[in-house]
């Protein structure tokens, strides 16, 4: 039973924040010139008080504007995607689904799929509707941790802070509407060896729930940096042409490629790999920095209304998560906003 991606819809925040905003700040990271940290020109923040679920309502109520506000009546499957959960233990999805008017069968918080989490939500999703036999699911993911983790006054000097943006965006997929996007294939791939290698840092050293004065932010080192990217330059094409393989493509006659966005090195290496040009790996790493997740989702819906995809074109989306416990691919033939 085919998987159809109806539509996608993004949303950002005003805070629109130059690179000299951390410029200001810069210290003596003995990372920075690092090709890991080569900072975009502007990422958006998040406003004090604006929360996942704030951001993924923005996102949704773009859909509900664009195709009624009766969009969302058949939804009976919300996953939700958050970088940093506002609130231990849960998600947001149950909120999110309360403050859409939702009444879902199944609501769950997917943390693990990092930045490949929408080809884990496409596989998740699809395999709930097939089991329902019907009915459609929203996928709501947001990353919020640059305003809140990457602004701190310990952290935004290092070399890492200028990297991430804030944003979010939204996916409706059901099984119903064939004139919708198919979905050719996904193919997920899980690497636990690898999951210890991605870890939160804050001096002096503690738990990240006890109190300290030092503030949290990711452990970067030269070593670990090394290990990120060799996993990555390679498990970006290698689950992309799984999936072309699959479905019968070659790589080569992918109409276009959006990818995770983690820095300029990483989208080259990818299209280099893949040999493809750069007009055909949309981006929007020097307006929106590293958004994680949100990147493809976000990209995909950029790139429709800009005009650049358009309906009968194969996309693949491919991407890796963290150091590289996780990596994911789908593709779509898209079919126009349903």
């Amino acid at each position: 039973m085919t998987t159809y991606l109806y539509d996608v819809a993004r949303y950002l925040p005003e805070k629109r924040v130059p690179a000299s905003y951390f410029a200001q700040f810069a210290d003596n990271d003995k990372l920075a010139g690092n090709v890991m940290f080569a900072a975009p020109e502007f990422r958006h923040h998040a406003a004090d008080d604006e929360t996942s679920a704030d951001m993924m309502v923005s996102a949704a109520r773009v859909l509900t504007a664009r195709h009624g506000e009766d969009y969302l009546d058949d939804v009976s499957v919300v996953l939700t995607h958050s970088q940093l959960p506002e609130v231990p233990v849960h998600g947001c999805g149950g909120e999110l689904a309360h403050r859409l008017g939702l009444r879902p069968t199944t609501v769950l918080d997917v943390h693990n799929g990092g930045c490949a989490a929408v080809a884990h939500m496409l596989d998740l999703a699809g395999a709930l509707l097939r089991g329902a036999g019907g009915g459609r699911a929203l996928l709501a993911l947001a990353q919020n941790s640059a305003s809140q983790i990457f602004t701190q006054e310990q952290v935004r000097g290092s070399a890492q802070a200028p990297i991430p943006g804030d944003g979010a965006a939204v996916a409706i997929i059901g099984l119903d509407d064939v004139s919708a996007s198919p979905i050719l294939n996904v193919v997920c791939h899980s690497f636990g060896q690898f999951a210890g290698d991605m870890v939160a840092v804050a001096k002096p050293s503690r738990k990240y729930w006890e109190a300290g004065p030092g503030q949290l932010h990711i452990g970067f080192t030269e070593a670990r940096i090394a290990k990120v990217l060799a996993r990555g330059n390679r498990m970006v094409p290698e689950v992309a042409m799984e999936v072309a393989d699959s479905v019968g493509i070659a790589p080569t006659e992918i109409d276009w490629l959006i990818t995770n966005q983690p820095n300029r090195i990483f989208l080259r290496n990818w299209r280099e790999a893949l040999e493809l040009p750069p007009q055909r790996h949309p981006d929007t790493f020097d307006e929106c920095g590293n958004l994680f997740a949100v990147a493809i989702p976000l990209t995909l819906d950029t790139a429709v209304d800009d005009g650049r995809i358009v309906p009968g074109d194969t996309v693949m989306m491919s991407a890796f998560a963290h150091a590289g416990d996780f990596a994911g691919a789908a593709m779509i033939r898209w079919g126009g906003r349903r």
